[in-house]
């Protein structure tokens, strides 16, 4: 698989999301289609990944050019999810356009490596973001080190100037 970070669109998102902006975020994936994006990535966890996951899915059948790329971290990842988050995992996993398995087992770091991999093929990076510690805030870090337009549904999370322009 090849992925244009033109457009791309990834998630990150605490697991503590509850569907608080589903119609903030429902808009959000409307506009970033009308510029231009058509494809989305997740990474696949509880919460707010699962969420941007479906409602791109949503998306999809109104657009049917848009794709939605799931980003595991590691075969097996949802094993230890509870019983309703694991069926909702596997719906949306067997409904993804693609599947990228980033490492044949788990290890130390392997969160990590997907949000790296989040981070890297991404234009945009669209978040559910308090501001608390923890691989969101990584995430959303490494974007902004890259020049990478965050876009923060949380309503009293931080908000993100946008990237700077570049010539090239």
């Amino acid at each position: 698989m090849i992925l244009n970070p033109r457009t791309c669109v990834a998630f990150t998102g605490h697991r503590t999301y509850r569907g608080e902006t589903g119609d903030a975020l429902s808009r959000t994936l409307e506009e970033l289609c009308a510029r231009g994006f058509r494809t989305f990535v997740s990474g696949m966890a509880v919460g707010f990944d699962l969420a941007a996951a479906e409602a791109v899915l949503a998306l999809r059948e109104r657009c049917p050019e848009v794709r939605l790329v799931a980003a595991v971290p590691f075969p097996g990842q949802a094993r230890h999810f509870p019983h309703k988050e694991r069926a909702r995992y596997e719906r949306v996993l067997a409904a993804a356009d693609e599947t990228e398995v980033l490492a044949p087992a788990y290890h130390r770091g392997c969160y990590a490596v997907r949000n790296d991999f989040l981070v890297d093929h991404a234009r945009v990076l669209v978040a559910w973001y308090d501001g608390s510690p923890g691989g969101t805030r990584y995430t959303v870090g490494r974007a902004l080190t890259r020049d990478r337009e965050v876009v923060n549904l949380h309503p009293q999370g931080p908000v993100f100037p946008p990237p700077t322009p570049t010539l090239f």
